[in-house]
């Protein structure tokens, strides 16, 4: 199926937010989980509403898609006396997701694993609001249930709450995450909407009572009162969308810069950025501060600022050093290094090719995310000789305290010119080969280079993670063509994501007989960059081609617990 057949914005919010669907409802606490509640500092959740109404407008989708309404009905989650936190993991791909609450009194930390049902992925706490939707003359138009994302857009409720919050946003929705961070800061509260895995309500524009609570699992084990919050919804008729679907290329394909992950401007109809090819999708729209509570509970400005965040773990670049590095190049041995880890490629489909490659083919396109397991950053710069197609790259290596201690030359960068690229590329990073079933190799990408961005956090749990990254933003990390100097860097925790809709990420099966193979992600493949461990550079990821030539067909069976092509 080609790029113009797909939108992958809707499919994927689509897939995750029917998944969260089904859950019919969470099971109820565990008694040992709610007395150790009690009888710890817990902090005091409450559940508020910025408004007593809100005017929503309706999203009229394309061919193929669903329209409706999201509701995004101003209600928010506060923490206070102590701030919520969990740190949510999995020891594999092989194992369930488990999710613990982390209770700070003074110095003295409190852990309680969260009874099993309320988490089963990495979007939040499932199940976790009810809602309820009446017309003007009283009719029930919907009851439905939705997760709460502790990490949503936040803000603060008065005046004397942390001027910073230090936790992530947003809340992760690559499949194969390992490890996450939630939390709401003591004195603040988070945006309860579901943002880019909300699904939309189809009604018709008019008047509306909306009712939210907690649920009572959720009551019970946090302490919480049974308040319900009742809220007028006006809904506003939308418009009728354009007569084609814009292909990825034009709408946006990697996740967010001209290729990487990073919201690339306000949310669109769907709830979430309108991304080009990299990892990090809109969470909820942002949350009020303290000043605007004040104001009368209006919405806050998007962006971060005093006493708010907005979600979306949008942060700049970093700047490369000045000059290019002297001194005699080494690399220190007792300094911490990074460690490169590929993740199973996903979000795999059959295409007739990227834009810019040759028609009439079959590909096998698919996404693949390489991280940085620490528990040093990578920190490439790249320096431009005046009239040089090339930069000269060059790896930093740094101690503790984060001072420059040493470098080493590590290859090249080069300019990508191609439709979803234009950015300065970091040669020989990963690369992408089609395995028979015996691992031996069939076709190997072309793509090998790429612009290193943290669009996609894979586990914020490893030691020296770095929950606010830079340079989350292709648009400033990746450099301009007329650039003499780049810094790009992967820090601890994160990873970089390129999607199947970017020229070389895929194979071209044309001639590849139907069977079994692997999909093999390589990160570091010749070793240029100067790792903690090089042993744990490589995934792979079982697909079964069928079909026939220009109709190929791929199934991807599920990789342990994880069933997501």
């Amino acid at each position: 199926m080609s790029r113009t057949h797909r939108n992958r914005l809707w499919r994927s919010s689509l897939a995750v937010s029917a998944a969260l669907a089904v859950v019919a409802g969470v099971a109820g606490a565990a008694p040992d989980a709610v007395s150790a509640a009690k009888s710890a500092a817990a902090p005091k959740l409450g559940l508020i509403a910025a408004s007593g109404s809100v005017t929503l407008q309706r999203y009229e989708g394309s061919p193929g898609e669903p329209s409706g309404v999201f509701l995004d009905l101003g209600t928010y989650v506060s923490a206070e006396g102590s701030p919520l936190e969990f740190t949510v993991t999995r020891a594999s791909y092989n194992d369930p997701v488990v999710a613990r609450q982390i209770i700070r009194t003074g110095k003295k930390v409190t852990t309680r694993t969260l009874p099993a049902g309320m988490v089963k992925d990495f979007s939040g706490l499932q199940s976790f609001l009810q809602i309820t939707l009446t017309d003007s003359a009283g009719n029930n138009v919907l009851t439905r249930q939705e997760a709460f994302c502790p990490n949503n857009a936040s803000g603060r409720i008065r005046p004397d709450a942390p001027a910073t919050s230090k936790y992530p946003q947003s809340c992760p929705t690559n499949p194969f995450t390992l490890g996450s961070v939630w939390g709401v800061q003591k004195g603040w509260a988070a945006n309860a909407y579901q943002g880019y895995y909300s699904t939309p309500v189809d009604v018709p524009a008019g008047t509306y009572t909306a009712k939210v609570s907690v649920a009572k699992p959720y009551r019970d084990l946090f302490g919480m009162a049974n308040e319900t919050r009742t809220l007028k919804v006006t809904v506003l008729p939308g418009e009728a969308p354009p007569p084609e679907v814009p292909s990825p290329s034009a709408a946006g394909a990697h996740s967010g810069h001209t290729g990487h992950g990073v919201p690339a401007g306000p949310a669109d109809g769907l709830g979430h950025a309108n991304l080009q090819g990299h990892g990090v999708d809109n969470p909820a729209p942002p949350a009020l501060p303290y000043a605007l509570k004040k104001a009368g509970l209006a919405a806050a400005a998007a962006g971060d600022g005093p006493g708010r965040t907005d979600g979306s773990r949008s942060r700049p670049a970093l700047k490369p050093a000045g000059k290019r590095p002297s001194g005699k190049a080494g690399v220190p041995k007792n300094v911490p290094k990074p460690d490169l880890r590929a993740l199973p490629a996903w979000d795999i489909f059959i295409s007739s090719g990227a834009e810019g490659e040759a028609p009439g083919r079959d590909h096998l396109a698919f996404g693949s995310t390489t991280w940085n397991a620490g528990p040093a950053p990578l920190v490439v710069d790249g320096f431009r000789t005046p009239g040089k197609d090339l930069m000269d790259a060059y790896q930093y290596f740094l101690d503790a305290s984060g001072k420059q201690v040493g470098y080493a030359p590590t290859g090249t960068m080069e300019w990508d010119p191609r439709e979803g690229h234009m950015h300065w590329h970091f040669t020989d990073f990963a690369a992408y080969r089609l395995l028979k079933a015996d691992k031996k190799e069939v076709v190997r990408s072309d793509k090998e280079a790429f612009c290193l961005v943290n669009t996609d956090a894979v586990d914020y749990t490893v030691k020296n993670a770095n929950w606010h990254p830079f340079s989350t933003d292709l648009g400033s990390a990746c450099g301009e063509e007329n650039a003499l100097s780049v810094r790009q860097a992967l820090d601890v925790g994160s990873g970089d994501t390129y999607s199947g809709y970017l020229p070389g990420q895929s194979f071209d099966i044309t001639g590849v007989p139907n069977g079994t193979y692997y999909i093999q992600v390589v990160a570091n493949p010749d070793k240029r960059l100067h790792e903690s461990d090089l042993t744990n550079n490589v995934s792979l990821r079982k697909v079964v081609l069928g079909g026939r030539p220009g109709a190929r067909t791929v199934t991807v069976p599920p990789h342990g617990l994880v069933d997501s092509r």
